[in-house]
């Protein structure tokens, strides 16, 4: 099996690379970050959002209204402020989610000893 992953790897990684930069595109015309696209509705993404700063909630809401508002006038961002400096890869939460999925699986481990 890793003599098909060594001929398989550089595609993949090829084809990774151009999906990245889509979606970078993708994201940039509605002025969007990748964390933006986690739904608030996910517990551990809700839990990470009422414990981080308030800028950063602030700054999540802001870029979907404004996406909202440009979709809904079918407009990009660029079209109204096209010096802005974007960042679509800018991590902000996905540590926290990722460290409270962490804690969440060791207390359902520990919880299953108990009970085993």
């Amino acid at each position: 099996m890793s003599g098909l992953m060594k001929v398989l790897d550089p595609f993949i990684t090829k084809a990774a690379q151009l999906y990245r930069a889509q979606l970078a595109k993708d994201l940039n015309k509605m002025g969007l970050r990748y964390e933006d696209l986690m739904s608030r509705d996910e517990p551990e993404v809700n839990e990470a959002l009422e414990l981080a700063h308030p800028d950063v909630v602030e700054g999540r809401y802001r870029r979907l209204k404004r996406a909202s508002d440009l979709a809904f006038k079918q407009k990009n961002l660029q079209d109204y402020a096209p010096d802005m400096v974007l960042e679509p890869f800018k991590f902000e939460i996905s540590e926290d989610v990722q460290k409270i999925l962490q804690r969440d699986l060791e207390f359902d481990l520990l919880n299953n000893y108990k009970k085993g």
